[in-house]
């Protein structure tokens, strides 16, 4: 994460900065060194490969990035990046603000930048109260309110889903598009499903997520989708798996342009871009969409459907009503109206 940091010195002594293990996220800080003894060091890795997965890849992604950033606007300045001061710490997140990042964006760098003291064993300044004012100050003054993608809602997603192309890619398309919603999936969990996730139950099929977002010790969760009159997701699947010869491994492969199915999965990327270009097919704006809009769509269709909260957390897998209750919100905004008898 920090391996593109220079080595900041202040009064002419030299500052650690985190070793890098595989060129990911810091591990163990490279100073003070601890010895290891007689320890192996195929020992050693093991511990430190269960270590760089304390986040998520995603995260782990982000932070890098995020370090990224930082580094370079201290080394502009002759700033050190570790340890930083509270003061040029409230300059950058203030330069960042007036840079157009997003309130959400700014909180991330500076969720960054402690982790970074934490694993370097340093005290980290973003808890000091001039850094926490600085931030309060940003998120008051450019707002919190994320920029939001539009929920690909039940209607959406059979027009997505008609004007997919007739071949081998619209099938793993279809697929795709059906799935995701009708298990209201994040696109890491599309990316992550494979063979041995599917089980065939009465009525449809059961969906092992085996890691997600609400599930970082990867428990395990399972869910149900019915077979549909409408959608029909598990006969999407059924007729992917079947034109693709797939019957072990990742379910959705990229497909080169001979019509060879590929043996690894789709990267996350390429499912939201998938669903960009579904939208775009459909007449749809496909900046508008991401790779979270089928699982907002399935909320928000099963909200205005009048599904209950509880039926709706068993497949969504959320663990607190509230979080939900926005997609409730929005579905009955305009239901008994106070306005609707006279406007």
């Amino acid at each position: 994460m920090f391996d593109s940091l220079p080595t900041a010195t202040t009064e002419g002594a030299s500052l650690p900065l985190p070793c890098i293990s595989r060129s990911k996220m810091p591990l163990v800080p490279a100073v003070p060194e601890v010895s290891t003894g007689n320890l192996p060091s195929a020992e050693i890795e093991r511990a430190l490969g269960y270590a760089e997965n304390e986040k998520a890849e995603a995260t782990r992604k982000a932070y890098r990035a995020d370090a990224e950033i930082w580094g370079a606007w201290c080394r502009d300045r002759g700033l050190s990046p570790l340890p930083a001061s509270p003061e040029a710490l409230g300059a950058f997140l203030a330069a960042e603000a007036d840079a157009g990042r997003s309130a959400s964006t700014i909180t991330r760098r500076l969720a960054a930048i402690g982790y970074a003291h934490k694993l370097a064993g340093l005290e980290s300044p973003t808890s000091h109260e001039a850094v926490r004012a600085v931030l309060r100050g940003i998120r008051r003054t450019i707002g919190t309110t994320p920029d939001q993608k539009a929920p690909a809602e039940a209607a959406l997603v059979r027009r997505m889903i008609e004007a997919c192309p007739d071949n081998l890619i619209g099938l793993r398309d279809q697929a795709i598009l059906a799935i995701g919603f009708a298990g209201a999936l994040r696109r890491s969990e599309i990316a992550a499903l494979g063979c041995s996730d599917i089980r065939e139950i009465d009525g449809g099929i059961e969906l092992i997520i085996r890691h997600s977002k609400g599930d970082q010790e990867s428990a395990g969760q399972t869910i149900a989708i019915p077979f549909g009159t409408k959608i029909q997701p598990v006969a999407a699947l059924r007729a992917w798996l079947a034109a693709a010869g797939i019957s072990e491994g990742p379910l959705f492969r990229s497909i080169r342009k001979g019509g060879a199915v590929q043996a690894e999965a789709l990267s996350t990327n390429a499912i939201a871009e998938i669903i960009k270009e579904a939208a775009e097919r459909a007449g749809l704006p496909p900046d508008q969409f991401s790779g979270h809009s089928l699982r907002a769509g399935f909320l928000t269709s099963a909200a205005k459907s009048g599904a209950s909260i509880f039926k709706m957390m068993e497949v969504s897998r959320h663990r607190r009503i509230e979080t939900l209750q926005g997609y409730v919100r929005d579905a009955e905004r305009l239901r008994d109206h106070a306005g609707g008898s006279f406007l």
